[in-house]
């Protein structure tokens, strides 16, 4: 366990093997994006291992996560990496893929959970854990054996992973084309019968901030509603939590069916995510949302959410973003000033009905396929469950 380091004769600007934490795949278990460094930037304060050793990640959640490879390919068969390693170094009778395989079994990692020492946020594994683990121990050869056919059906279990993905992937794509379809781009000419709206043009007035009632913690009250409840152009009815209002306040911030709810703050990736409000369910809406409540004779509400929703919805919303410190911001009054392609409401309704379509197809196909990824998921555990305990 996290052996001396050795005397290392080595000029200062040789290139030298360097991992840090993020160079190892937590998936895989394999340092997927070594770096090379000059000798003289690493040679003092990191940890030292070589080629065959077995790096185990000591701090959480890297430990958990499963950030654990064994080094290959070093720079003369040494190198250096994150402090935050613990270094195993198999005898001549182990080989290193049976520590490793052992090591990254989620029940090893579970245990080593209970074992932690540190205050909360730097919490780590330590080193007596690993040397007190007792695995089962075969002969070299059977080793050898096992954990050849292990790299097999990992390896396959990662091809399998990496198609599932690609498949999700395009239908995300697939999605976004259905979407660059339905509207015009902003500097191409509109359809006949088409005009450019700003969004407040839309509105029964101006954009409305939510509640800022802090939740009672008990499931009575008013449901209230927050960004993490607009998924995916959806309003998702799950952990919702309650607030007590008086009468005049729950009457202010009381949703519609077909008040668009819009995100207006947090990271980039949340800030704009839109749905329609389309529930029979009594609820509010807290203070990170914005609801536009439509003029309903002049535009449909699943029309304007799905254009904010698109790519050229994004732009405008990336482009107007106010940007802080570990967080963006999009006001009210800016998204009110958001043009959008309004055909005759006749038109958006046929539109929305075509993407409701469209968009359901894509739903089923990735429903299916997130299935069949959260299967993939689940077998390296259990080929690891086989492998020790007796059964390849």
């Amino acid at each position: 366990m996290n052996p001396p380091r050795p005397f290392v004769d080595r000029q200062d600007g040789a290139p030298t093997s360097f991992v840090p934490m993020s160079a190892v795949d937590d998936r895989a278990g394999i340092i997927a994006r070594p770096e090379v460094r000059p000798y003289a930037e690493i040679k003092k304060g990191y940890t030292c291992f070589a080629d065959g050793d077995v790096l185990f990640a000591k701090i959480t959640p890297c430990m958990e996560n499963g950030k654990h490879a064994i080094a290959r390919g070093l720079s003369d068969g040494l190198g250096f990496g994150s402090t935050e390693f613990h270094v195993v170094r198999p005898r001549t009778d182990v080989c290193s893929e049976w520590i490793h395989f052992f090591l990254r079994q989620p029940h090893v990692l579970k245990n080593a959970t209970n074992h932690f020492t540190g205050a909360v946020g730097q919490r780590r594994v330590p080193d007596s854990y690993l040397s007190d683990l007792e695995l089962p121990l075969p002969p070299l050869s059977e080793q050898k054996r096992i954990t050849g056919i292990l790299d097999e059906q990992m390896e396959a279990v990662e091809q399998a992973r990496a198609a599932i993905q690609a498949q999700l992937e395009a239908a995300k794509a697939l999605q976004a084309a259905y979407f660059r379809q339905a509207f015009p781009q902003p500097d191409v000419s509109l359809p006949d019968g088409w005009r450019w709206m700003k969004l407040g043009e839309m509105c029964q007035g101006s954009g409305q901030y939510g509640t800022s009632q802090k939740s009672n913690g008990e499931q009575k009250g008013i449901p209230i509603l927050g960004m993490y409840h607009i998924h995916e152009g959806r309003i998702r009815w799950l952990n919702v939590a309650h607030v007590d209002l008086p009468q005049n306040e729950s009457f202010k911030y009381m949703l519609r069916c077909g008040d668009l709810l819009f995100n207006r703050t947090n990271s980039a990736e949340l800030v704009g995510k839109t749905a329609v409000y389309d529930l029979d369910t009594e609820a509010v809406f807290a203070s990170y949302l914005i609801r536009f409540r439509l003029i309903p004779e002049r535009v449909s509400p699943y029309f304007v959410s799905m254009y904010i929703n698109s790519q050229s919805g994004r732009k405008f919303i990336e482009k107007n973003m106010a940007r802080a410190i570990g967080q963006v911001n999009i006001s009210a009054s800016t998204m009110s000033e958001m043009p959008i392609p309004a055909p005759a409401i006749t038109e958006q309704q046929r539109i929305t009905r075509l993407l409701k379509e469209q968009t359901a197809n894509v739903d089923r196909f990735r429903v299916a396929a997130e299935a069949q990824l959260e299967t993939i998921n689940a077998l390296p555990a259990a080929l690891l469950r086989r492998a020790f305990n007796g059964e390849l």
